[in-house]
């Protein structure tokens, strides 16, 4: 018994370290680029992500609870969330002058409200909030690092941009954050399911109640 115990220990880990290094370390490669992208276009990377957790797992494809197998077993993030998460990692990276150069020195790029003249009277200018370009291309110029990395960081509240954090204590907490989130928008949608139920289940009992020989109709 110990031995069948031991051998599916060393099966998840070893299947663990596996998808680590050919699956998840791909899903995140340059996966920046895809900041913006589709919905379509980050649920190809999903389904791989699924597959992989299925394996690591040891669960099948049609098996339930995927939501709770990522995000509470794994601590896995949904790909919209791991381009995110390397998308304001790498604009605390630039911040703090640890990016490559060609970033860090970008115009317009991971710049303080507070740095600009004419908006440091702003309440921005205070929570440490950055300067989003303008952008004429509504799809592809939004998709862009000095759009994007911006556009992310003031989306998180003012604690996550405190420049006084760690880079190990940022990444905790903004992937603690994700998490949360997650959880939320599940609770969310079984709750939707839920009233969705009640309602077919209300609709019915109030047919049958003011038609009570509609189940005696043949059709």
């Amino acid at each position: 018994m110990a031995g069948c115990r031991f051998c599916s220990v060393a099966h998840t880990v070893s299947a663990a370290t596996l998808v680590h290094a050919f699956v998840t370390s791909r899903v995140d490669y340059c996966n920046v680029i895809l900041a913006g992208a589709s919905k379509s276009t980050t649920d190809k990377l999903q389904r791989v992500l699924n597959a992989a957790a299925r394996v690591v797992s040891d669960t099948r494809k049609y098996d339930r609870g995927l939501s709770h197998l990522l995000h509470d077993e794994l601590h896995w993030l949904d790909v919209p969330q791991r381009v995110q998460y390397k998308l304001c990692a790498t604009v605390y990276r630039c911040l703090q002058h640890r990016a490559p150069q060609y970033i860090i020195y970008m115009t317009g790029c991971c710049i303080h409200t507070s740095d600009i003249a004419r908006r440091q009277h702003l309440r921005s200018a205070g929570s440490h909030q950055l300067f989003v370009p303008r952008h004429q291309r509504s799809v592809f110029g939004r998709r862009a690092f000095s759009v994007a990395g911006p556009a992310a960081w003031n989306s998180f509240p003012d604690y996550l941009r405190d420049p006084s954090r760690s880079f190990g204590s940022f990444r905790r907490d903004l992937k603690a954050s994700f998490l949360v989130l997650l959880a939320q928008r599940t609770q969310s949608i079984r709750g939707f399911a839920i009233m969705r139920y009640i309602n077919l289940l209300l609709t019915l009992i109030l047919t049958l109640t003011l038609y009570p020989d509609i189940h005696s109709h043949k059709l």
